[in-house]
């Protein structure tokens, strides 16, 4: 056996290791030579040296178009046997054109992102027509519409109102797609499920207002951003300067005692009965309504709850609690409403009231027609929500009914949903 291997590799030597020399030269040099074509989809196409004020539709913060290229390469089989779309991108010179041109894509277009890749063994390029079409860069102010919050509140709180509902934010692209986005706006919606109650609890433990039910989450900077796909392949930041004024407002949800009866009144639509009138028709009074001097009040211990102490405090002398007369039905119950008495005069005297309180910093450094605007809409909000409850949070719900000429009230307690 050893006699063998000394003849395998010992016996002239020298010749043997000239062969085997030359057998790798000749691998090498048919390798080299040998070659073959690869179709490579998806590829970056960069564009540059545009014309000032030029752009591209769907040209991307990046320099590359959101357009991407397919691409047929012949050339050294082991290079493009290794070669991916990943590797190379193709860079397009801009320069000298104004309109609409066919991009011819050559070697010298070819940009490795590979260092590894020697992209010059590739011999010819094969693509259909790629056609590009430079349009006017422009600035524009879109519109963001900051709409209603999804998800809940966090417990122990109710979401009151956001505002401001609506701001301004500066983009740039082509012409057709900016003036697009501005005809529509764009659209902003928070989750009250990213604010969490021990939030809210430091805000309000904070709080030196008069208005320290009133709790304010402002908006922090990371939300403030808008993903515009057509325009942007990156969040776009709100540079509104009102921005910083972005706020969710919230109401702890506790029961606010209204310390005296509710005046109680009939309303008679136009078209209702005329059998139905005020000189034939009487509340009777019972355990709810009770009569002094002459005036019809609603006497249980009435509350509010999702609304402010001082909304409750301005307001609560001025509601009318009305009952509409208007019988759809034999023994239908007739529907009753609440009714904010000189509602402008109370507005007035709300916003006045918190225009004149420095304790809370935030609110005063606004703008006075802002901060007044604000409040204005906040006494608003306040007014639609406004419903009555009894004890245990269960709301009024009160079964009034029609029985000849005397009106019944009695009630029916339901839970709130």
């Amino acid at each position: 056996m050893k006699s063998l291997l000394i003849k395998w590799f010992i016996h002239h030597w020298p010749r043997k290791l000239l062969s085997l020399i030359l057998a790798i030269i000749i691998w090498f040099v048919v390798s080299e030579s040998m070659s073959t074509t690869k179709t490579l989809s998806n590829i970056g196409v960069r564009i540059v040296n545009l014309p000032e004020g030029k752009t591209v539709e769907g040209l991307q913060s990046n320099g590359l178009l959101q357009k991407r290229l397919t691409l047929t390469l012949s050339g050294n089989k082991s290079l493009l046997d290794d070669l991916s779309s990943n590797d190379l991108e193709v860079m397009i010179d801009a320069s000298g054109q104004d309109k609409e041109w066919i991009a011819t894509i050559a070697k010298k277009n070819l940009v490795p992102l590979n260092p590894d890749m020697n992209l010059s063994r590739i011999s010819k390029i094969s693509h259909k027509n790629f056609i590009i079409k430079l349009t006017n860069l422009v600035s524009e102010r879109i519109p963001v519409i900051i709409t209603q919050p999804i998800g809940q509140a966090p417990k122990g709180y109710e979401f009151l109102d956001i505002w401001p509902y609506q701001l301004h934010i500066l983009v740039s692209g082509p012409e057709e797609l900016v003036k697009e986005v501005k005809n529509r706006g764009v659209k902003l919606t928070f989750n009250l499920n990213d604010i969490s109650e021990a939030q809210l609890d430091d805000l309000h433990a904070s709080s030196t207002s008069k208005q320290s039910d009133v709790v304010s989450f402002y908006v922090p900077k990371h939300w403030k951003m808008l993903s515009i796909p057509m325009l942007s392949t990156t969040p776009i930041t709100i540079d509104d300067p009102d921005a910083k004024f972005l706020r969710i407002d919230f109401v702890r949800l506790e029961l606010l005692p209204i310390h005296h009866p509710l005046p109680l009144n009939l309303f008679f639509p136009s078209h209702v009965n005329p059998a139905l009138s005020p000189q034939k028709l009487s509340v009777v009074a019972n355990e709810l309504v009770e009569i002094k001097n002459g005036i019809k009040l609603l006497s249980p211990p009435l509350y509010a709850k999702g609304v402010s102490e001082l909304f409750l405090e301005i307001v609560s002398d001025m509601i009318d609690f009305v009952i509409i007369v208007d019988p759809k039905q034999e023994n239908q119950p007739l529907d009753w409403s609440l009714q904010f008495i000189n509602a402008q005069v109370l507005e007035d005297r709300y916003v006045s009231t918190l225009m004149s309180d420095v304790s809370d910093e935030s609110l005063y450094s606004l703008q006075p027609k802002i901060r007044e605007d604000y409040l204005r809409n906040r006494f608003r909000s306040y007014m639609n929500r406004f419903k009555l409850y009894q004890s245990n949070y269960k709301a009024l719900d009160l079964n009034i009914r029609l029985s000849g000429n005397k009106i019944l009230v009695s009630s029916e307690e339901t839970n709130e949903p």
